[in-house]
């Protein structure tokens, strides 16, 4: 009889780094999609409850829009509170909080689409109020789940390590490698390449030497001259018989 052993799974606690590009990217745009949720929900609450409405009636009042009432408004002013605790805290509990509510809030469409018209409309919900829902649920759903869900997540992906660790240290030391291979060839190509002061100085000490050789060229030559016309001078003037 086989026996199997299973192993314990090898998923890994996801942290955010800051210093790191991947992360950064994420974290911010999970920020900035809660805080933008968040402040569009708060402001319709808060506008909601300026106009008095009562708070359970089915009629309820336009705002931005879209129809509310009493507990209309305070949900909103929840929810966009919490969005904001999500923008503050950022990481990976802005995209789970971000799916959450997306999800709810499709939900929500749904609900209250099946109450339009009804007694038990106690959120005052009109039609535009639907197509909001589920405008806004799917917003959340994809602030949340960017770069977090899909089959083509990069190795450096911290959901990625997350859920595979051996193969995402196995491409970080490959990465590791491929880095210090190109840093040790290009320190070898700095070094077998003539600099440029060297080559200068080549050039320089060439164009020397021939200057000089140009110099002393001329000087034997004037030498020889000077030599030749004082022999001429030094000889006596010849006499010619009569």
């Amino acid at each position: 009889m086989a026996t199997h052993v299973l192993r314990p799974g090898t998923r890994r606690r996801i942290a955010f780094d800051d210093h790191l590009p991947v992360d950064h990217r994420l974290n911010t745009f999970y920020r900035i999609g809660a805080g933008l949720m968040g402040l569009f929900l708060l402001a319709f609450g808060i506008l909601g409850l300026t106009n008095k409405v009562g708070f359970f009636t089915t009629h309820g009042d336009t705002v931005i829009g879209l129809n509310t009432n009493g507990s209309l408004s305070v949900l909103s002013i929840c929810v966009g509170l919490l969005l904001f605790v999500g923008m503050v805290i950022g990481g990976n509990f802005a995209s789970t909080l971000n799916m959450v509510f997306g999800v709810l809030f499709i939900l929500n469409g749904f609900l209250n689409l099946a109450l339009l018209d009804g007694r038990y409309n106690f959120l005052a919900f009109h039609i535009q109020n639907v197509l909001f829902s589920f405008v806004v649920g799917v917003l959340l759903m994809f602030f949340g789940m960017y770069g977090r869900v899909g089959s083509a997540l990069p190795h450096d992906n911290p959901y990625y390590k997350a859920r595979h660790p051996e193969e995402a240290e196995r491409a970080e030391r490959i990465r590791a490698l491929r880095e210090s291979a190109s840093a040790t060839a290009l320190q070898q190509s700095h070094r077998a390449a003539p600099t440029p002061k060297a080559v200068g100085g080549t050039e320089t000490k060439a164009a020397e030497a021939t200057e000089a050789s140009e110099t002393t060229e001329a000087a034997e030559s004037k030498a020889s001259e000077t030599n030749a016309s004082e022999t001429r001078s030094a000889e006596p003037p010849r006499t010619t018989d009569p």
